[in-house]
């Protein structure tokens, strides 16, 4: 199964988050409400959710996992050497 790089999870999900609060802090404009749904909308595709309630939760479960999902994300766990270990050597 594929799965979405983390900083791009993390990215959307506090997209979602700030246009959250500023739809609870203005609910009657259109515009933050819009803007609001579309990043719910994203959230849901990027996490294979239908709801984006559901793809929050989703997205925050997902950053907790130690899941590496994207070759850039595997630089942050090589050596310092800049290679990668080979099994059992320390």
């Amino acid at each position: 199964m594929l799965l979405p790089a983390k900083s791009e999870v993390a990215r959307q999900l506090r997209r979602y988050r700030a246009w959250e609060r500023s739809m609870l802090a203005s609910p009657a404009d259109v515009g933050v409400r819009s803007t609001f749904e579309d990043s719910g909308y994203t959230l849901c595709v990027l996490m294979g959710k239908r709801c984006a309630r559901e793809a929050a939760d989703a997205a925050e479960r997902y950053l907790r996992t130690n899941l590496v999902t994207h070759p850039q994300e595997q630089v942050d766990r090589l050596s310092p050497a800049g290679r990668k270990t080979p099994s059992g050597a320390a």
